[in-house]
């Protein structure tokens, strides 16, 4: 399989693309690259990208309600699917229930 970051290079439109342009084209890229041929994935292809594309945002969660809610959900039919805007859905739930959320927020953006 092609790297993201060659993939991404390919996409000319992204060239000068902003840093928030080229991080969702990042998403898409990862996601399609899991996806069936309908452009879709398994709960169980849903959850195992989860934990190796998304570690860092769900190490901790383990124990949260609302994160046991959300891999529940996913181990209850590992056969149904996903398409893309849930699993954007997903990622920006996780996102924001993260402790790495926060720590984000405390990076200083000035010099």
């Amino acid at each position: 399989s092609i790297p993201i970051a060659k993939q991404l290079a390919s996409i000319k439109a992204l060239g000068k693309g902003s840093d928030l342009e080229k991080a969702f084209a990042t998403v898409a890229l990862v996601y399609n690259n899991s996806a069936d041929t309908e452009g879709k994935l398994s709960n169980g292809e849903t959850k195992s990208l989860l934990q190796t594309q998304f570690g860092g945002f769900i190490q901790g969660q383990e124990n949260k309600p609302k994160y046991q809610e959300i891999i529940s959900a996913l181990d209850e039919e590992p056969e149904n699917k996903i398409d893309f805007e849930d699993f954007m859905i997903l990622l920006v739930s996780l996102t924001l229930m993260s402790d790495l959320l926060q720590q984000i927020r405390n990076v200083k953006t000035t010099k």
